[in-house]
């Protein structure tokens, strides 16, 4: 199943979409929003299915042509989005290139924060950004959307509180982030947009390629129409999403609507490209000593994408221009 949100007041307005993404149907006497169906989905998973299996079929009163424009983010407000790293080899890379070791436990324990759920875009909406000074830079993830997990859930247990799966375009300013992590307090100003794909699935959607715990399938990031990395999602992840989720849980329970983030994906060597420009330039730092790549420009086009087998896109894309963001007076 396919859902999306379109732009609607706050929270959006619940649509189910059809396998194809060319159709879609308004699924308000269900649920009016998806956090709302989230929150009962014992009760509303079963008539959200019927509704999309008569999309699929063709028998469906009342559907239109699914148009991402219209998209906010599926969860526009969501209660908890927590951005792991769980692509070890990427933060090696980074701090090989300013020659820092990568301590041992980074390996083993997961590094995560809690991101801005505020915040959240969509698919075809602008990335507005005052300074190109900043740093601009896209990060392409995988995401998944929970139900309620209990505080201590394990990893084996944390498979079952999976609901939906999608990907994310986490805009990082990069040249902010320095003087925030160096007061050892985290990740703020430098995390500003996080943009969603049009759709979220649920796992069954996506075959053999999901396996309950990673998505195997290569993440096509591009930059003003040239690609820049389709690094495969289900290779190279240190942490799978069920480990995330428990490392997220060990304390406190998580709410339904929780979005885990796999961190920018990336695999060993360069040979699949990068998701993110950041990479890109730790690349080139450490083969010539400094690096060549711009971060991204005012006017620049990011586009994210996943293909199955057959080369459709699953979750619709992400495709975003960079525009400068003039504060009120």
């Amino acid at each position: 199943m396919k859902l999306a949100s379109l732009k609607s007041g706050r929270d959006g307005k619940l649509i189910v979409v059809s396998r194809d993404l060319s159709r879609a149907v308004s699924a308000e006497t269900i649920a009016p929003t998806l956090q709302a169906a989230l929150d009962d989905w014992a009760a509303k998973e079963p008539a959200l299915v019927a509704l999309y299996n008569d999309l699929n079929a063709g028998n469906c009163n009342g559907a239109f042509d699914f148009i991402p424009e219209d998209c906010a983010a599926p969860l526009p407000r969501a209660y908890h989005w927590a951005d792991g790293s769980a692509y070890v080899t990427h933060v090696e890379l980074v701090r090989k290139a300013r020659g820092a070791e990568l301590p041992e436990s980074f390996w083993t324990d997961p590094l995560i924060y809690m991101g801005a759920s505020d915040a959240f875009i969509g698919p075809r909406d602008d990335i507005e950004v005052e300074s190109e000074d900043w740093g601009i830079d896209f990060e392409a993830e995988v995401v998944v959307i929970t139900d309620d997990v209990p505080a201590g859930t394990s990893p084996e247990l944390a498979r079952n509180h999976i609901r939906l799966i999608g990907l994310v375009n986490d805009v990082s300013l990069r040249n902010l982030i320095p003087a925030e992590l160096g007061k050892q307090f985290g990740f703020y100003q430098s995390k500003p947009w996080t943009s969603f794909t049009p759709v979220l699935a649920t796992p069954d959607e996506l075959g053999d390629a999901w396996d309950g715990a990673k998505l195997h399938l290569p993440l096509r990031a591009t930059l003003n129409g040239e690609l820049i990395g389709a690094p495969n999602a289900g290779v190279d992840m240190t942490f799978d999403f069920p480990t995330l989720i428990a490392h997220c849980a060990k304390s406190r329970a998580l709410m339904t609507g929780t979005v885990i983030g796999s961190g920018t994906v990336s695999n060993v060597g360069s040979e699949a490209g990068s998701c993110c420009l950041a990479e890109v330039r730790c690349l080139e730092t450490i083969a010539n000593g400094s690096p060549s790549t711009p971060f991204m420009s005012f006017g620049d086009r990011v586009e994210i994408d996943m293909l199955d087998d057959a080369g459709n896109s699953i979750f619709g894309n992400i495709d975003q221009r960079v525009v400068q963001y003039t504060p009120p007076q």
